[in-house]
């Protein structure tokens, strides 16, 4: 069963994908729809997940259940990895690169490479202050009150 993503409750579960790229506009379109489709379509052991899906900041793809009503298997889990797959074939985009990491500095997104952080740290390009998109968010309400957040906030924490 489908919910608006803007109507979850502040502790349905979340799983980010940060895709390797900026989605285009169009893409964003196209995709939009597939997200409703999906979620609308998601379920555990035949029972409808309570269900949304959204694109923020033309590269976070976001699923999201609320686990009270119906909890994600380990099926439905690995249906959502399959789906997120497909998004990658046909839009040629890679969601599960975890060695890129994001960051919003003077209003602009930076993609860093884990290789590069403690360079980056070290010349004073990326600080404790710096806002990072964690992709390790695993609830509504974190994402609305804390996304990005201070990196020193996150598992970045260490390089800090």
């Amino acid at each position: 069963m489908y919910i608006p993503f803007d109507q979850l409750p502040p502790h349905a579960r979340l799983w980010i994908y940060q895709a390797d790229r900026a989605l285009t506009a169009a893409e964003q379109e196209e995709i939009k729809p597939m997200l409703e489709r999906f979620a609308t379509d998601w379920s555990s052991h035949g029972k409808g997940l309570q269900a949304s899906a959204s694109l923020l900041h033309d590269r976070f793809l976001v699923l999201a259940n609320n686990e009270t009503v119906t909890s994600a298997s380990g099926c439905s889990i690995d249906k959502s990895v399959a789906f997120v797959r497909e998004l990658e074939q046909h839009f040629g985009v890679s969601f599960f690169d975890r060695t890129r990491l994001t960051f919003l500095k003077d209003g602009e997104m930076q993609v860093v490479g884990m290789n590069e952080l403690k360079n980056k740290v070290a010349a004073g390009e990326i600080d404790g202050q710096t806002l990072y998109f964690d992709t390790l968010v695993n609830n509504y309400g974190e994402l609305q009150d804390a996304w990005p957040r201070p990196a020193q906030q996150s598992w970045l924490s260490r390089y800090f």
